[in-house]
């Protein structure tokens, strides 16, 4: 597909759009020329601003006056919406919605005193979203506010990464090593050195600006792919290097059935956190088995049990929607099934196909085999069923390339919603990053900046003093917010 733009370059909105009715399609863009095939002609003459889209040989032409009503680049995003739905007979759920955080949305509607039914109206008039994702949406904002709402200044996030795994999944596309690699493998010792020593830095600056650490997150990765030993390591250093008493939450994700023991257990909940993630995924082992995930549910199942054992009283589980060979039967089994185990929250992320992932080079037949039809069942099932079991969706957000263009939410009980997942999704406070591939995301007032530290463990062990020397922008971004 070739967009093509005359007197304008609405690229970002453009390519936004598309994404929404052909969610594995590669776009080239032209100024000036229009090639042989199928295409999108973007064109904006004095106030008129004019759209056509042509696929397998259907034209549809719409044209629009600039109005101080909507800006040219919502207005475009209407006139594409309506075409490719007239091309196509596709209509997304989430209408013309685009970006990755739609509660937004409602939480600004909200805040300029619009009720639930004047929210939609407006909604359905700007987006064209439907009232099955207008609900979740809502129901999202009205359950993270009071989060939102406790929030105290001064406070930060403080995020682990652990990039290592039992194998790799062939939907990931974090970055995380295999640990059935002998040289990944290797890395682990120097990589929990470096770690500790970052930890350090970040606690010094910390203690420097006077922030308060408000939560924990242990992510990766899977951290339980660590040995023991060297996952104590780091938890203890966290502990000596942070006033753990004062955090809120303290998140350790135990992921893989294949990587938890009940030694990994045992130092997770020795050293203050208190809330771990054990994911299934799936319920179905065929699924399992496609996905790249070695290990069983009811190895699964076990883990979970064994966690409760050990008084875990806060679980997360997380499902996929849309993993090759899965069907809207099974995925309601999966749901059903977690239920019946009565976690603390339950997330259910639909199927994302990255180009760093395994499953990329198979995305036609991952089409064939599970279609966005399908997927949408997946997830619509999964806010009935989990909502009538007093589950409330509590974050929500969406990506490119998702199969069927639909959404990622955290569903929990009421009072054990992530904190973490909450902020960090609402960009509203700051997150001090440790470990390879971690991203430390400021907030000011008005401004975000992002500290990078090197994406995999070789670099970030190499690059060690250099990214440590990063991290003196923390310091100089506080001080010009006057934070």
């Amino acid at each position: 597909m070739t967009v093509c733009f005359f007197g304008c370059d609405y690229k970002y909105e453009t390519e936004a759009v598309l994404k929404q009715f052909l969610p594995l399609e590669s776009f080239g863009f032209e100024y000036g020329s229009v090639p042989d095939g199928d295409h999108i002609i973007i064109s904006v003459s004095g106030d008129v601003l004019e759209a056509e889209v042509s696929v397998g040989g259907r034209i549809v032409k719409k044209n629009s006056v600039h109005s101080d009503e909507y800006t040219d680049e919502a207005e475009l995003s209407r006139m594409l919406f309506k075409s490719l739905s007239e091309i196509t007979g596709i209509t997304p759920k989430w209408g013309c919605l685009t970006g990755i955080r739609p509660v937004r949305k409602i939480n600004a509607l909200s805040a300029k005193g619009l009720d639930k039914s004047g929210i939609f109206a407006e909604m359905k008039k700007s987006y064209f979203t439907s009232d099955e994702k207008l609900e979740l949406a809502y129901l999202t904002s009205v359950t993270q506010k009071k989060a939102l709402d406790e929030l105290g200044s001064g406070t930060y996030s403080l995020y682990i990464a652990i990039p290592f795994c039992p194998s790799r999944c062939r939907y990931c596309s974090f970055v995380s090593h295999s640990i059935a690699s002998e040289k990944a493998r290797a890395l682990i010792p120097q990589y929990t050195e470096k770690l500790c020593g970052e930890l350090e830095a970040i606690s010094s600056t910390a203690e420097k600006l006077g922030l308060v650490l408000d939560t924990i997150y242990i992510g990766g990765g899977t951290p339980t792919a660590m040995p023991a030993g060297e996952l104590e390591k780091i938890m203890k250093k966290t502990a000596e290097c942070f006033d753990i008493s004062r955090v809120r939450e303290y998140t350790a994700e135990a992921g893989r059935a294949d990587s938890i023991d009940e030694e990994k257990l045992e130092v997770i909940k020795k050293y203050g956190a208190t809330r771990i993630s054990v994911n299934p995924q799936t319920m179905i082992d065929s699924v399992l088995a496609a996905a790249g995930r070695e290990h069983t549910a009811e190895q699964f199942v076990k883990c979970f049990e064994l966690a409760r054992s050990m008084g875990f009283d806060n679980i997360n589980t997380d499902v996929i929607a849309g993993l090759p060979t899965d069907t809207a039967e099974g995925f309601r089994y999966t749901i059903d099934a977690l239920a019946d185990m009565s976690p603390e929250a339950v997330t259910v992320h639909t199927l994302t196909v990255k180009r760093s992932a395994d499953l990329f080079s198979e995305s036609d037949k991952m089409r064939d085999e599970v279609s966005p039809e399908t997927v949408d069942d997946m997830v619509s099932y999964a806010f009935r069923k989990l909502t009538a079991e007093n589950y409330s969706p509590y974050y929500l957000y969406r990506q490119k390339n998702t199969v069927g263009n639909l959404e990622n939410v955290g569903y929990a009980r009421a009072g054990y919603e992530s904190l973490y997942n909450i902020y960090i999704m609402e960009e509203i406070q700051s997150i001090l990053a440790a470990g390879a591939s971690a991203s430390t995301k400021l907030v000011g007032h008005g401004r975000i900046k992002r500290v990078m530290n090197y994406k995999y463990p070789y670099e970030y062990i190499k690059g060690f003093d250099e990214m440590i020397r990063r991290k003196s922008e923390i310091t100089d971004f506080f001080r010009e917010e006057k934070l």
